[in-house]
């Protein structure tokens, strides 16, 4: 929900206030889809793990049981697929919208003949990679 983070431009008049902008774009269902899922995953693990364990003479007499397990996890491996590819792309779509020179072009002050805009540092998204791989 970048829309929701304001930041400050500054007018380069004097003793006028900074104008605050507002980020562009709303990424954040690809990555509520991941973590739901994520969720959902363990749930289930855990719910398998206690019939596993419990359960044992159950799981092992009836045989649509393991089939059942079979078709619930393949189909958690699926969306889990589907999740990590959304989340990709999200994470894509954010560092897009984020990108200092994106943000420069946006701002009206550093169209201005003779101005000369820096964007400082680069955000670090090392953490936000790790977690797509």
């Amino acid at each position: 929900r970048l829309y929701q983070i304001p930041f400050g431009m500054p007018t380069c008049q004097e003793e006028s206030e900074a104008r605050t902008l507002y980020l562009v774009g709303d990424f954040s269902a690809p990555a509520e889809f991941f973590v739901t899922l994520g969720v959902f995953s363990f749930l289930y693990s855990m719910a398998a793990l206690v019939l596993y364990l419990r359960f044992h003479s159950l799981y092992s007499e009836n045989t649509k049981l393991p089939f059942g397990d079979f078709c619930i996890t393949v189909c958690f491996a699926f969306f889990w697929l589907v999740a990590a590819a959304a989340w990709g792309k999200g994470l894509s779509d954010v560092k897009a919208a984020t990108r200092p020179a994106a943000l420069l072009g946006a701002m009206a002050v550093c169209q201005a003949e003779g101005v000369l805009c820096s964007a400082g540092t680069t955000p670090a998204m090392g953490l936000a990679n790790i977690s797509v791989v």
